[in-house]
């Protein structure tokens, strides 16, 4: 009976709609040839969100996208604890866990909640003397460490409130780690700083798939959509996110907000008249996405060329682009004038591609000029090495990383196993043959008015509906590109590829096969195929099982921590630096942040003890940076990722006057003196000091 009601209630519906007037000629044929009013999808079966829409109808699918939040977030929590062992380490073992970049942000968290007072540890923070030895930055700027700040001040609100009701935040105990090793304390519980703060990464990016579920129910306008966006999430889960494995970085704290952020730039374009609410969640969740990630500002260029895409050939209005975008697009303005002399559509285009191209470039160099930044030089630099043979010591510490590598071949094939690349390419197809469609018929219908002396006009409103699906097409070819050049930034590609399959739920691209069961029935039957390498794949994950352990690193903070004062500067490589300042509180003079000007020319200095210079060379260098200690890896002299991308290889780009001799770092470990003095050696570090004498020289 209640199918039967529901039935009803849509077949009411539909008379109610034919009861309006309609519209005649070439505007009916856009409704029959698949061009849909936007204002009719609904998050299910054409209901959820109307108006008389039951609190069933929403509440399940609302409890769906919280069931694969909580799915997601155990998902990865488990991940993360099986691939160390985290609840059973030291606080040592814990900080060690969080290399390079991580270890780095870390610190800072760390140096908040020890502080005296919150408000004197954003001080320290804001006014830091130990990340650029002796230099004084401000560190919350630099690093955009305003998850840090926001954590710390619930970590010491949660402290201090449980410690007043004399609740226990944390089990501690004794760890016997066998192996000749000494035994350590360790601590589990939101009360040990570490796993306060990766639980509430894991909370958010468990929020993250929510937001999944509910994009892809909402752009296919079916619950089954929201299901195959979070299914093919999990089949490639690997391919998707790194987030279980280093959960301290930006884009784990920015990343969830852009999809809040996608959503509701998709509801705004579904909306034939979004609200004022909608324009504000927008602007804040465009906050929330760039305050954490510097790499943010790039990824809302290619929304916002996407979005010019889609208002290039129809499916976007201007008004409603320039609401979203006019602090981006200010070229839209040039609209009326272009008119004047374009009156064709395919030239008014062009036009304002060209333009746009242009006058994006024009503004970058001359913000460049004007504020004399060169932070974004290497971004630049290391985009033109991909097409040209361009090379300096910058781009080749890039692209000598397999993360900023061309994408490997083995993607697209993992992708293919799971059938998510058919499924996209599927999607991409009907949607292509939608657009060209749509413009053919809309270009009959201008011919037309031509032919009949009408005279031509270009719209203020959108030729064609479904905006949002066609912004996600380009937004999907925007990321395929980034994904592409750089192998690290297919952490977007896979996840819209997880949106984009949605849509074969969607009865406005396949309303063509009937009955509707029989939809519903293949896309079960295509997630049943996916199901057979994408279980296969999740069951690869949950049989990493681990326990971290790094005695070399251990026994060099020890000796740090014991051995050497308290404001001993340190030099070495970025990740290790990153593990020094963490730890031992010791200051240094370069670290992992590589995307500051100021920092790669300071690491260009340090990294010398790996090139081919004369040994006095770069001692000078360590003295000018007030150095007393340098930590040497044989490691990093003689490591080599591939053809020409050992660090003296890098070094003979930059300089090509000393080809041929001998790397320092190879001299040095046989005799440092007379310039340096071994102090600590291990399996792994050797640390040198530069004597008092030769400094003060």
């Amino acid at each position: 009976m209640a199918v039967k009601s529901r039935r009803q209630q849509q077949q009411q519906h539909r008379e109610t709609r034919h009861d309006k007037p309609r519209r005649s000629g070439p505007e009916i044929e856009e409704k029959k040839s698949g061009v849909f009013d936007r204002g009719k999808s609904r998050l299910v079966s054409g209901q959820i969100g109307s108006r008389g829409g039951s609190l069933l109808n929403i509440g399940i699918p609302l409890l769906l996208a919280a069931v694969a939040g909580v799915l997601h977030w155990y998902h990865i929590s488990s991940l993360f604890e099986n691939d160390r062992h985290f609840s059973h380490l030291s606080t040592l073992e814990k900080e060690m866990g969080f290399r390079t970049e991580m270890g780095l942000y870390y610190s800072y968290f760390k140096t908040i909640i020890e502080a005296p007072s919150f408000l004197s540890g954003v001080i320290m923070v804001m006014n830091d003397n130990r990340t650029e030895y002796p230099l004084i930055i401000n560190t919350l700027k630099r690093f955009n460490l305003y998850p840090e700040i926001l954590l710390a001040s619930w970590y010491r609100l949660y402290t201090g409130t449980m410690g007043h009701f004399d609740y226990v935040t944390k089990t501690c105990w004794t760890v016997n780690r066998g192996e000749g090793l000494h035994p350590v304390n360790s601590c589990e519980g939101l009360g040990d700083p570490a796993s306060f703060y990766v639980a509430i990464v894991f909370a958010l990016n468990g929020l993250m798939l929510s937001f999944f579920f509910i994009i892809g129910a909402y752009v296919s306008g079916s619950s089954l959509g929201g299901i195959v966006t979070v299914l093919c999430f999990f089949f490639n889960h690997g391919e998707s996110t790194r987030v279980m494995w280093t959960p301290p970085l930006r884009e784990s704290f920015s990343y969830p907000f852009l999809i809040f952020q996608m959503l509701v730039l998709t509801h705004i374009l579904r909306t034939p008249k979004a609200g004022k609410c909608a324009f504000v969640a927008l602007s804040v969740s465009n906050v929330f996405f760039m305050l954490p990630w510097q790499f943010a500002q790039f990824v809302l260029l290619t929304q916002v060329a996407s979005l010019f895409a889609a208002y290039i050939i129809g499916y976007l209005e201007s008004d409603r682009l320039q609401h979203l975008l006019y602090a981006h697009m200010g070229i839209i303005a040039l609209k009326s004038k272009l008119i004047q002399y374009y009156k064709e559509g395919f030239l008014l285009w062009i036009a304002q591609s060209i333009i746009l191209l242009i006058s994006t470039i024009i503004l970058k160099m001359l913000l460049s000029i004007l504020l004399r930044t060169s932070d974004d030089a290497h971004i630049s630099n290391l985009i033109k090495s991909k097409f040209t043979s361009y090379k300096d010591f910058d781009t080749m510490m890039y692209t000598c990383a397999a993360e900023f590598d061309f994408m490997e071949k083995e993607t697209p094939l993992r992708y293919t196993r799971t059938l998510l690349l058919p499924t996209t390419l599927f999607v991409i197809i009907a949607i292509t043959v939608k657009i060209i469609k749509d413009v053919w018929i809309f270009s009959r219908k201008t011919e037309s008015h031509m032919v009949n002396g009408d005279k031509y006009s270009l719209e203020t409103t959108a030729q064609f509906s479904n905006g949002e699906m066609v912004y996600h097409f380009f937004q999907l070819i925007a990321f395929a590109v980034l994904a592409i050049l750089i192998m690290r930034l297919k952490l977007f590609l896979t996840p819209h590829m997880c949106i984009m399959a949605s849509l074969i739920c969607s009865r406005q691209l396949f309303g063509w096969i009937k009955p509707k069961a029989l939809h519903h029935l293949l896309v079960v039957g295509i997630i049943s195929a996916m199901a057979v390498q994408g279980i296969a794949n999740l069951r690869g994950q949950w049989n990493i099982i681990g326990e971290f352990s790094n005695v070399p690193q251990e026994e060099l903070l020890e000796w740090i921590k014991t051995r050497t004062k308290a404001d001993a500067v340190f030099a070495g490589a970025m990740p290790t630096m990153a593990s020094v300042k963490l730890s031992t509180g010791r200051p240094i003079v370069n670290h992992p942040h590589y995307e500051d000007a100021g920092l790669r020319e300071r690491t260009k200095l340090v990294y010398a003890m790996y090139s081919r210079k004369p040994a006095e060379v770069v001692k000078q260098n360590l003295m000018r940076l007030k150095v007393d200690y340098f930590i040497l890896e044989e490691s990093w002299c003689i490591r080599r990722t591939r053809p020409g991308c050992s660090m003296p290889e890098i070094w003979d780009v930059e300089d090509p006057s000393n080809i041929g001799k001998v790397p320092l770092c190879t001299l040095i470990e046989q005799n440092p003196q007379p310039h340096f003095k071994m102090v600590f050696q291990n399996d792994v570090y050797t640390v040198l000091r530069v004597p008092k004498a030769t400094k003060d020289l």
